[in-house]
């Protein structure tokens, strides 16, 4: 077995790391209290090939592989939950569907500009009644002679409503299945498309100078072949999506843990109280031991899982413990960071306190814990179904 990093991977991790250090971190506060999204600062990540990062060259993508992904999105978030969440949803859920089950007309038309930074993608999943109950869906999709005719609402949409979106794709309801439950199909449903809207969502806790949307679709029109796959294939693709998506939000926690943890150690070293620096106390560093081992472990396992993608191997299970884990780890980790911060931790004026919300989401977006826990019960042999 070969634990070691290759050269590419090495200098992918060294870039990214340098770009989040330079361009990002210092105005990362700036952008958060403003709640402002940062164009520019997108389309540098774009020219660094940091979208489209498993797509292949035919389409303007940068074909570095999941474990450079990964790596990637964990740099980004060390410093920055927000433009790293920008990155994981413009790759993970927004490339990610038409790169995967689009047709070769469809990949054509959206995936250069999508890797270039030209426009970004949004998957449209989550409704006002429809959260971790994803078949409860109330969208829904028409076909009218050439074109369909789409009704429904989505909420807490990334990338959805900012000045780079280009196009959203859309699960709805087409019809029934034979057992009863709701015939669930993917729409690509371009920015300008009659009958769609964006509103940007404000007064975010977390990730607040990442892009947040609703949609509105009233009788929103899309051509016919704007269908993703076929008809009845949308359920597939949404758990597939989430499996991917579930190991990008899985990067964030790992490289947020890693952030916190560099920011403890470095207030915990200089902090002097009674004399001495406060990482002298043994309560402080059993803190900074237990985080070290818990984001140890944490990248450890992240990175087979994203091997195992790499190499075409069943994830469902893996991705959603790795999620689960690397979320709560930074849950433990920006905790501990923050209470050696003390008083000085809930300032705006240290990081920490940035990390401290961003972290929450974590546990929400891309499957809650609860429903993780359950998602993992189901492929370890539980007895019964609790959903």
């Amino acid at each position: 077995m070969d634990f070691d990093l290759t050269e590419e991977q090495k200098l992918t991790r060294q870039a990214v790391r340098d770009f989040a250090e330079r361009e990002i971190a210092p105005i990362a506060r700036e952008l958060d209290e403003k709640e402002q999204f940062s164009i520019e600062l997108t389309k540098r990540m774009a020219e660094l090939g940091l979208l489209g990062c498993f797509v292949s060259e035919k389409y303007g993508g940068s074909n570095m592989g999941y474990v450079s992904y990964i790596i990637v999105v964990e740099e980004l978030a060390r410093v920055d939950g927000s433009q790293a969440a920008t990155i994981t949803a413009g790759n993970s859920l927004g490339i990610g569907p038409i790169y995967y089950f689009g047709n070769e007309k469809q990949k054509q038309e959206w995936l250069p500009k999508l890797c270039s930074g030209e426009c970004l993608a949004a998957f449209g999943l989550t409704e006002p009644e429809a959260g971790s109950d994803a078949g409860s869906s109330r969208t829904t999709a028409e076909l009218k002679g050439d074109h369909w005719v789409i009704n429904g609402r989505k909420i807490f949409i990334t990338n959805s409503a900012c000045p780079l979106t280009g196009v959203v794709v859309a699960q709805a309801v087409t019809g029934k299945r034979e057992d009863g439950k709701p015939e669930l199909s993917c729409f690509i449903v371009p920015k300008y498309a009659p009958g769609f809207t964006a509103k940007e969502m404000k007064g975010k806790m977390m990730w607040r100078s990442s892009n947040t949307g609703e949609l509105f679709f009233d009788d929103c029109i899309v051509p016919r072949e704007n269908l993703l796959g076929k008809i009845g294939d949308g359920f597939h693709q949404m758990l597939s999506t989430l499996d991917g998506g579930r190991l990008s939000v899985a990067a964030m926690g790992l490289g947020g843990s890693q952030g916190a943890f560099e920011l403890g150690l470095e207030y915990a070293n200089t902090r002097i109280q009674f004399g001495r620096p406060i990482s002298a106390f043994q309560v402080n560093s059993f803190k900074l031991a237990d985080m070290a081992l818990e984001i140890e472990l944490a990248r450890n396992f992240l990175y087979k899982v994203c091997w195992m993608r790499e190499n075409d191997r069943p994830i469902t299970k893996e991705a959603a413990m790795a999620k689960l884990y690397c979320s709560e780890v930074m849950h433990r980790c920006v905790h501990q960071a923050l209470q050696l911060h003390g008083g000085y931790g809930l300032m705006k004026d240290f990081r920490i306190e940035r990390f401290y919300r961003d972290q929450r989401l974590l546990e929400i977006g891309e499957g809650t814990s609860e429903i993780l826990r359950i998602v993992i019960a189901r492929h370890i042999g539980v007895a019964g179904r609790a959903l």
